[in-house]
């Protein structure tokens, strides 16, 4: 019987404006899909004029420029609808959706979803419900005592992965894809006797764990920020009334 982690796997990322889920946008995505360990990978790439500036150091971050995404993106309602569509096929072919740290690239596609397309992520998911392998979810529960960083180059040196042009999504999907398959090899005797599905259930419960360690984290040493627990896919917030 093929283990999850050898079997097939898409991955999603998105470059973004900058990292606030309800205000800021997405002006690149791509999800990559792979049928076994070291295969070829199908690629789908996505670049999107946002509609708004595109801060100095968000195009800092992934090198695309306003004025190069306003002459080679496309408008942002087609290319949202594309990866809703894109992502239903994935969870309905049955497929495992690999997204580093998850809550932030699944709730800007939702709020970008709501903001083009008057919908949600949830709406294009109704038949196909999305069974989610966070690279940083995984390895912060199964590794939980290692000190340091967890990006996804922190991830990516960890496991063994490399990381050829990181914060181009493409690119950074395909490593995490690598990292979540090494994560699986790693710790095979807690994981391979877990379905996927079980897996993401399971998720759920350990970000929300790590998120109140880290809050608890943050109040000890004098900056209470607030951590949301929800994973793989924050609430919306309801508007304010008028």
């Amino acid at each position: 019987m093929t283990r999850w982690y050898e079997g097939p796997l898409a991955a999603f990322d998105t470059e973004t404006t900058g990292v606030d889920v309800e205000r800021d946008r997405i002006v690149s995505a791509a999800l990559v899909v792979q049928d076994s360990p070291g295969g070829r990978t199908r690629v789908t790439r996505w670049l999107v004029s946002p509609g708004v500036p595109v801060p100095a150091e968000a195009t800092a971050v992934h090198g695309l420029t306003e004025e190069h995404l306003r002459c080679n993106g496309r408008w942002p309602a087609p290319v949202m609808e594309e990866v809703g569509r894109a992502l239903a096929e994935q969870c309905a072919a049955g497929r495992p959706l690999v997204v580093m740290n998850a809550p932030f690239d699944l709730t800007l596609l939702d709020r970008e979803l709501s903001r083009h397309r008057a919908s949600s992520l949830a709406r294009y998911l109704e038949n196909a419900p999305m069974c989610v392998l966070d690279p940083r979810v995984l390895d912060k529960h199964l590794d939980r005592y290692r000190k340091g960083r967890r990006t996804l180059t922190d991830l990516c040196g960890q496991y063994g992965v490399t990381l050829d042009g990181a914060h181009d999504a493409a690119a950074d999907a395909t490593a995490a894809l690598d990292v979540v398959r090494a994560v699986g090899r790693r710790f095979a005797a807690h994981m391979e006797r877990l379905s996927p599905a079980e897996l993401h259930t399971l998720q759920a419960v350990w970000h929300a764990a790590q998120a109140r360690g880290l809050q608890a984290w943050f109040a000890r040493n004098g900056s209470p920020e607030p951590v949301d627990p929800a994973w793989p896919l924050r609430p919306r917030i309801p508007a304010r009334a008028a």
